[in-house]
């Protein structure tokens, strides 16, 4: 294999470097986020292959196994092609007839950057969303909870976590709706309605990833153990982690390249 093939370009590695992911509780996301904004921005061209994995992740700054998942679930979405053997590796999808024919993207396969949201519209519903639902969680956890309250918060949570993926987003918007119904405000319900609404018709064009299922399980958890032990700082802590992690995701699959 000559040295072209086995290592990528410098430019490429300082452009790979720059995009990195942030060091946080949602490494994973993050990832997605980061090979996401690489093939959008041409940094790895169409057809071309990303660097070898051992040199990726450490450019990444993640852990090997972090970026096969990643990549595993991009593949799956039809945004790359792994292949393996001699001369294979991961590729970026050519075009859609490359999709169809390598028999990939059985998730989703958006057209074009986007997918119909300008970035303007995306950043308005997530902050939106941050301002919204970490003041609820913060609002919940300073209620003197009833026992029937706590019972249907723990409901809550064991349904979304049971959840199969076609209920999933009903189930995980039931369980926000009800740490609001906990502040005693119907404002404030009725705001978690819109905020989720809107984050949903954002989420209904991304695939849905079970790692991040499972990652978002835990931070709900976390969420919850906060609410119902009254820790108010705690609570917007762990719901801001929770609902960067989907950032991070939204904002890689649907953020325009500038």
């Amino acid at each position: 294999m000559s040295a072209e093939r086995a290592s990528a370009p410098q430019e490429q590695m300082t452009a790979l470097r720059a995009i990195a992911p942030a060091r946080s509780g949602n490494v994973f996301e993050e990832t997605i986020e980061c090979l996401l904004q690489i093939i959008r921005l041409g940094i790895i061209p169409p057809g071309e292959r990303f660097p070898a994995e051992r040199e990726l992740a450490e450019q990444l700054g993640v852990s090997r196994a972090t970026l096969r998942e990643a990549i595993s679930e991009l593949q799956a979405a039809g945004w790359v092609n792994v292949r393996r053997g001699r001369g294979g590796g991961t590729f970026v999808m050519k075009s859609r007839a490359e999709l169809v024919s390598s028999g990939a993207g059985t998730k989703r396969f958006d057209d074009g950057p986007g997918s119909g949201f300008s970035p303007e519209e995306v950043d308005d519903t997530l902050t939106w969303r941050k301002v919204i639902e970490i003041g609820i969680a913060e609002v919940a956890a300073a209620q003197d909870l009833t026992a029937a309250q706590r019972g249907q918060l723990a409901a809550a949570l064991v349904a979304s976590r049971d959840s199969d993926m076609a209920s999933y987003r009903r189930l995980d918007s039931q369980l926000h709706l009800t740490w609001a119904q906990m502040t005693g405000s119907p404002s404030l319900v009725r705001s978690m309605v819109e905020s989720r609404t809107r984050a949903n018709k954002l989420l209904e064009r991304i695939p849905m990833i079970e790692p991040n299922l499972v990652h978002s399980h835990e931070q709900h958890l976390h969420i919850h153990e906060a609410i119902l032990a009254g820790d108010s700082v705690a609570a917007r802590v762990a719901m801001a982690e929770h609902l960067d992690g989907t950032a991070a995701l939204l904002r890689g699959f649907l953020a325009n390249p500038h």
